[in-house]
């Protein structure tokens, strides 16, 4: 058995000192060890999407992140995109526009949005929907998911 080595992460906008296995994938030790519940185990092979977060501002699978990987870096899981109390645009955009149905794949819809929309001003709904194609959601048809990203996108 590998011993565990004592890591500092930033998550958040935290700092979190934290004993991981050189084998801990990301998603674990957010969920397991500091208890940031918000990114979802859904295939455990990076088909869904549900463990979406952002290291340095880019979209990540936390899944397949091996946990090592984000010492030294810069992390936002979900419940980091919430400013002064106030929800991001896009979590408003998808309770308004009735983008999440059972809620289990809806933070990785809007962690993978967002990383999009940071670096695409203007997008079309094509764009959209290439851009959350990585994502899978088994209770909608995607349209109220891409009708929120473009509200969002449109400023509406």
């Amino acid at each position: 058995m590998l011993n565990k080595k004592l890591v500092t992460l930033h998550i958040n906008g935290s700092t979190y000192e934290v004993a991981i296995r050189p084998y801990d994938v990301l998603l674990d030790v957010i969920r397991e060890n500091l208890n940031l519940i918000g990114a979802k185990r859904g295939c455990d092979m990076g088909t869904c999407g549900c463990c979406t977060v952002h290291i340095d501002g880019r979209a990540r699978l936390s899944c397949l992140t091996m946990a090592l990987e984000a010492v030294g870096r810069e992390v936002t899981t979900i419940e980091g995109l919430k400013c002064n109390g106030l929800l991001h645009p896009l979590q408003r955009a998808f309770s308004e526009h009735g983008g999440s149905q059972c809620g289990f794949c809806t933070q990785g819809f809007i962690m993978t949005a967002k990383a999009f929309l940071d670096e695409h001003l203007n997008p079309t709904r094509d764009d959209i929907e290439q851009a959350i194609s990585g994502n899978m959601c088994r209770c909608t048809g995607y349209i109220k998911i891409v009708d929120a990203i473009e509200a969002v996108a449109r400023k509406e």
